[in-house]
């Protein structure tokens, strides 16, 4: 009896010998088809080849994919654990043409795959057609022999494909498998098709036609195929049961849960089991694709799922956490065939742990408070909507979970008046919002987060996908479209573009819309509105037009953003390094990480030593060379405080944050006590610490009153830095004639020689002047003013920090009077005076200096009674200068 795995393999060899491409299944989260929540089918990674948008160096390709069906019009998350054949996870077998064989090679192929390599038996099977493909029904006969009657042609959508109202679309068929008269239920087309009897386990898509707006349609250049094997209904056939659960794959999950549970996994709890087995594929394949639980977008779906399976697992009396120990059985299963579970088993199961933990909490509280709130009530009475949403906004107890425990006590909720409260704190803080001034325009905002609900940010793991435009903002107003030319904002229901936050500057890249790839735009900035909710996009339409509701593909200016997230990861290394070197009081208090540079501001009251700062660049680099990967986890910010992350300056924290880890080290942090970098971040990253390259520190100063700041390059602009620096070392190493490590102390010989020689040219201008000599201009020798000794000169070639000491010998030689020095030093003018000490009793120097000052254009001028400077910009006024001194003298 073939096992799940065997199965697979079976399929895809199968194909492969017959010239198919094996290619990997792609993220559950997709990139290329924004109506989409999550991939539901195998087509969807190929969705641009069946268009010609893209093509690739393979025209037949064959794939096992992972598909999740628990949100939008894809949803069987009710109705899982209830039924024979519902998931949420399951997998689809495929195998598509390009262009390259159409129906009269897929049906045979089809065919020899499910009689002769799975051995399933002819005479069990029956297929359906398209009741006016007769193509298909005439192959049928001639390939497989099959009989009219069972050939049954289907007249309704159910075997017409589409992939939208417009676009590629074509007739299918379906093989069915009798699972035999034991089972309610008839073939497909009578009252009776929706039994367990007849089940569907294989589809195959003609995409032959396009259909356009006006209901017209016309055949395709490029015919393609598009099948799909649900491999779980073909497991329990070929396994002898008509229950998927049953197979081997989920079965073992079930026991798995059974043991955790210690419960029965057959017993009364056995749907609770079937649940817990289904949503631990889900939320497992979730993570490790990258989602991440939240209150909204597919966070939230996770979010539902995870909670289910928690519930369930309550409801099986289980005290602790039990969903993250069920995840070694999945990986067994499973692991060989997706081996990104075992890359993300660790974060699985600690995501699945800490989130069952905080639920429990979540639960007990709520159901408590709930109790509390139906004591209020009459019997028959609804829970009012205010309760709901009280328990809601207040304690974290979702409505779907307020909505389950009632419906087991024959309770309801006003849901009407739960919306209404919802709509009542929502206009709070729209007036909040406006109140504070942040925008003028921020009511349209809030209208437009009201109406499309929170862009879903696909950066942390993408940087290229694909948006609906769900509204255009120009000048303040709504418009339905931008022309070549025109700048406005955009608001999709997905972005890999980053919004600005957390010091972290916002992605640039392009828009092109899909109808005509000619039609671009260029995304200049990213920001956040409505509590952070609406990413908008600031673009300006380069060629062709954008509007409301077209279909466009996003994409990322990768160079920039590796520029970016490198020094957001290098500016986390340096926070730690500077706490490590400096103390604990070190803390954030602003950064800036751009394309070109890092900036960093923290707290720390004194200039860092240069011992210190290279003490920090060693120790960053030292974690950069780890190349130690970067993970990120979401907790509530008290979880992620007590594994000692950073909080960051300015963040504003809700109930859930991202704790981003890099580095280890032997005296870590965290729970496995070796984590160097815990911080509470929201901001894009490198994945290994290697992966930025080089940091080099090139400032630190103060930035205010007990702050410093560090700015630092990292990648190739720390490498074009210090480039820059060898060609400086080089060159004065060529100038001062020394070799580059004897540079410094070259210098320093040359600094002494120029200082001594400096002081002898002084001295030389001092004996000069004291001489009156050449240059030195007249009226060297004192005169009487007024009864007193007054001596004035112009000088040149003497610089104003000269004049002091000559005042000093001029006074010494006069014994008694004043001095009047101006020296001419390029055209503006130095001024000092002084006076002897007998004479400061009724002559200040103060005064002759503020006198002579005001002639050379100056202002002020100040010192002792005994000795004041002072300086003008015109020393053209000199004997101007000397007349005021004088007359200041006279009286």
């Amino acid at each position: 009896m073939p096992n799940l795995n065997d199965i697979r393999s079976t399929f895809l060899n199968f194909f492969a010998r017959n010239g198919h491409e094996i290619v990997p299944s792609s993220p559950l989260v997709p990139r290329n088809d924004p109506t989409l929540m999550f991939v539901n089918s195998g087509m969807v990674q190929f969705k641009n080849l069946f268009t010609g948008v893209e093509t690739r160096d393979y025209k037949r390709a064959t794939t096992a994919q992972k598909c999740v069906r628990a949100g939008g019009k894809h949803n069987d998350l009710d109705n899982v654990g209830y039924t024979a054949r519902h998931h949420t996870f399951f997998e689809m077998m495929g195998n598509f043409s390009f262009g390259d064989y159409f129906k009269a090679e897929a049906i045979p192929f089809a065919w020899e795959l499910v009689t002769k390599e799975l051995d399933i038996p002819a005479e069990r099977l029956l297929v359906t057609v398209y009741h006016t493909d007769d193509e298909a029904a005439d192959l049928w006969k001639k390939v497989a022999g099959l009989p009219d009657e069972r050939i049954i042609r289907i007249p309704t959508n159910d075997n017409f494909w589409m992939m939208g109202p417009t676009g590629p679309c074509g007739p299918c068929t379906e093989i069915f498998f009798d699972h035999g008269d034991q089972y309610w239920g008839g073939p497909p087309g009578s009252p009776e098709e929706d039994g367990d009897r007849f089940v569907e386990i294989w589809n195959l898509v003609f995409m032959q036609n396009e259909q356009f707006e006006d209901g017209s349609m016309k055949a395709l250049d490029m015919q393609s195929i598009d099948t799909g094997m649900g491999i779980e209904r073909v497991a329990a056939l070929l396994q002898g049961t008509n229950d998927n659960y049953a197979t081997d794959l989920i079965r073992a999950l079930i026991e798995a849960s059974a043991h955790a549970t210690s419960s029965d996994p057959d017993g009364p709890g056995k749907t609770h089991h079937r649940v817990i087995a289904d949503h631990l594929r889900s939320t497992s394949f979730l993570i490790a694709d990258g989602v991440m639980p939240s209150n909204d977008g597919r966070g939230y779906v996770l979010r539902r799922i995870m909670r289910r399976a928690m519930r369930h697992a309550h409801l099986l009396g289980s005290k602790d956490p039990v969903m993250h120990r069920l995840v070694p059985a999945l990986v067994h299963q499973m692991g060989a065939a997706y081996p990104e579970l075992g890359r993300a088993q660790a974060m699985i199961e600690e995501t699945l742990e800490l989130e069952e933990t905080r639920f429990k909490q979540t639960l007990d509280r709520g159901l408590r408070l709930l109790d509390d709130e139906l004591e209020t009530l009459d019997m028959d009475a609804p829970l009012p909507g205010e309760s709901a949403f009280k328990l809601y906004d207040t304690y974290g107890f979702p409505l779907d979970l307020t909505q389950d425990a009632l419906r087991e006590k024959g309770r309801a909720v006003d849901t009407e008046g739960f919306e209404a409260a919802m709509a009542e704190q929502k206009a709070k803080a729209r007036a909040a919002w406006a109140g504070s001034g942040e925008a003028a325009d921020a009511a349209v905002w809030f209208d437009l987060a009201d109406r499309h609900g929170a862009t879903d940010f696909l950066g942390y793991d993408t940087e290229m996908a694909e948006g609906q435009i769900l509204a255009l903002v120009r000048d303040g107003a709504e418009v339905e479209r931008l022309d070549t030319g025109q700048e406005g904002w955009a608001i999709l229901n997905q972005t890999p573009f980053y919004g600005e936050a957390g010091g972290q500057v916002a992605d640039h890249g392009y828009v092109r819309r899909l109808a005509d790839l000619d039609d671009i735009s260029h995304v200049t900035d990213v920001q956040r509105h409505a509590d952070g909710r609406l990413f908008t996009h600031k673009l300006r339409v380069e060629r062709g037009a954008l509007g409301r509701g077209d279909t466009v593909s996003l994409e990322v200016d990768h160079r920039r953003r590796s520029k970016v997230r490198a020094n957001h990861s290098a500016t986390h290394l340096l926070h730690e390094a500077l706490r490590v070197h400096l103390g604990d009081h070190v803390a954030q208090r602003g950064s800036l990480n751009d394309e070109d540079r890092l900036r960093f501001d923290f707290s720390h009251a004194k200039p860092l030593t240069d011992d210190e700062l290279r003490a920090v660049g060693e120790e960053v680099n030292a974690f950069i060379r780890q190349n130690s990967p970067v993970t990120t986890r979401i907790m509530t910010p008290d979880e992620a405080r007590e594994i000692g992350a950073q909080a960051l300056f300015g963040e504003k924290y809700g109930d859930e944050v991202r704790v981003v880890s890099m580095g280890r080290a032997p005296t870590g942090k965290g729970t496995d006590g070796e984590t160097w970098s815990i911080e509470l971040c929201g901001g894009t990253h490198v994945t290994r610490t290697g992966d930025i390259g080089l940091c080099v520190i090139v400032g630190d100063g103060a930035s205010s009153a007990g702050v410093r700041r560090i700015e630092a390059l990292t990648g190739a602009a720390a490498f074009e830095h210090l480039e820059r620096q060898a060609a400086l070392v080089s060159e004065i190493s060529g100038t001062v004639k020394a070799q580059p490590a004897e540079i410094a102390t070259r210098i320093r010989t040359l600094m002494d020689e120029r200082r001594a020689l400096q002081n002898e040219v002084a001295q030389l201008r001092r004996e000069l002047a004291m001489a009156g000599g050449a240059g030195q201009g007249g009226g060297a020798e004192p005169r009487d003013v007024n009864g007193v000794r007054f001596l004035a000169q112009v000088l040149s070639g003497v610089s104003g920090k000269d004049l002091p000491a000559l005042i000093d010998e001029h006074k010494t030689r006069l014994e008694s009077g004043a001095v009047l020095l101006i020296a001419d030093t390029g055209g503006k003018a130095a001024v000092a005076a002084g006076v002897t000490g007998d004479l400061t009793g009724t002559l200040s120097a103060v005064d002759l200096v503020r006198a002579a000052v005001a002639e050379l254009g100056g202002k002020g001028g100040g010192g002792r009674p005994d000795m004041a400077q002072g300086g003008g910009p015109d020393a053209g006024h000199a004997d101007a200068a000397i007349k005021a001194a004088e007359a200041v003298i006279g009286g």
